[in-house]
């Protein structure tokens, strides 16, 4: 008996110890758990741009050669300007009729097609009294048209390296292999003694919807190299694209919001936008159109291409609505005149607007609303604009009453044309 109840003693000495010492475990402080890492934050780079190489406005500046580059692949090179904006045209179309016909490429100017310019130009050391040198980047409205502009003049070297206008003459070229995407060609143009007897220097390379043409005139045998300037052009074509590239792929190209459209509004009150005027669309039937215009008169095409007139209650304003080649959709509608010399007045608060901008208003007013631009004057019709080109063949025209740079120059006639569905007329 004594016996057990000493082992019972023990036994619930144990059971206390035990019970103590958990005690104190449960009352021991807990260890820190191991600090879990923060992650990283995810960063997704864009993707790259991989669109169509669209250059608009200023982007056209990538494509122009410095004056060092300039003076340094073009002998007689001198007088170098700045870059600009400024565009003069000499003709609406036209010029020597050589045999074969596709020789007459080499005469044409090519802005005649274009929406958009960057140039430069210089004169020479020669003692000639034609001196002059020119280097254009040309905006087109889309891929097609500056490509089609490039297999013509490829074509053109091909087949005229000796042709007849009135009188033998030669286009000797070169034309390197293509690189990125980006051709190019350089020769000169020679003509016989009845025209002259003068010869050009011309290179050329085309990417995307952008054409670029150095022009000069030669003297003696102080000729350019012609694969080292088309060589260069294509670099720096090939530059620019990337540029564009990286450009876009960091702000990717959005387009405008269509404006809300009230079709039973008066016209003042219609928007000039990407999709038309008003409620008058580009690419509707022109019956639709005409139509949808609601206007007093309608007055139809003076001749086969000529817009059609839609002349308002009062017979103060007028929009013209001209039709693309074919004759079914429209291509452009104008609130205004088309024609800067025209003498039919008209009201700009009774005409649509573009963003604020109206007809009547100073031709300033367009270029501080709508920079980036190109300021065009041609010589031979008189006319005067200033055009902006969206990334997608959208252009808008701001026609001037006189040359778009005077003082006081006001807006006569406001244009939205689809450019892409331009048939360019080669000859």
């Amino acid at each position: 008996m004594q016996r057990s109840t000493s082992t019972r003693i023990r036994l619930a000495v144990g059971v206390m110890a035990v019970s103590t010492l958990l005690a104190l475990t449960a009352c021991a402080p807990e260890a820190d758990p191991e600090p879990t890492p923060t992650p990283a934050p995810e960063t997704t780079e864009p993707a790259a741009y991989a669109g169509p190489a669209l250059f608009v406005g200023d982007e056209l500046n990538w494509f122009l050669l410095s004056a060092d580059e300039i003076a340094s692949s073009l002998p007689g090179a001198t007088e170098i300007g700045e870059p600009t904006s400024v565009l003069e045209q000499i003709s609406d179309g036209g010029g020597p009729q050589p045999a074969p016909e596709i020789c007459s490429t080499l005469f044409l100017e090519q802005s005649l097609w274009s929406v958009g310019s960057r140039n430069v130009t210089w004169t020479t050391t020669s003692d000639a009294d034609s001196r002059f040198g020119q280097m254009l980047a040309l905006q087109f409205a889309d891929e097609a048209q500056a490509q089609a502009r490039m297999d013509q003049l490829v074509e053109t070297a091909a087949q005229c390296s000796t042709f007849d206008v009135n009188g033998a003459a030669t286009f000797e070229s070169v034309i390197p292999v293509e690189s990125d995407g980006v051709r190019a060609l350089a020769g000169t143009l020679t003509l016989p003694e009845l025209e002259g007897g003068w010869s050009t220097f011309s290179a050329y390379a085309a990417v995307g919807n952008v054409l670029v043409q150095v022009s000069q005139s030669v003297e003696g045998d102080a000729r350019p190299d012609a694969e080292a300037v088309a060589t260069l052009l294509q670099d720096r074509a090939v530059e620019a694209k990337a540029a564009l590239v990286e450009d876009l792929t960091a702000n990717p190209p959005t387009n405008e919001p269509a404006p809300d459209i009230d079709a039973s509004a008066p016209w003042g009150e219609w928007e000039i936008a990407d999709g038309g005027v008003g409620p008058i669309n580009i690419g509707d039937p022109i019956d639709v159109a005409l139509a949808a215009g609601q206007a007093a008169q309608v007055v139809d095409p003076e001749y086969e291409g000529a817009p059609w007139r839609l002349v308002n209650a009062e017979g103060t304003a007028s929009l013209l609505i001209a039709a693309a080649d074919d004759g079914s959709a429209v291509a452009s509608i104008t609130a205004g005149n088309d024609r800067s010399l025209e003498e039919i007045s008209q009201d700009g608060a009774a005409l649509p607007a573009k963003g604020g901008v109206r007809v009547g208003a100073p031709i300033a007013d367009a270029i501080a609303a709508y920079p980036g631009g190109t300021t065009v004057t041609v010589v031979s019709s008189g006319d005067d604009w200033y055009d902006v080109a969206t990334r997608d063949g959208r252009l808008f025209r701001f026609r001037a009453d006189r040359d778009v740079v005077e003082p006081g120059a006001l807006i006569v006639g406001i244009t939205v044309e689809d450019a892409t569905k331009r048939t360019l007329d080669f000859f």
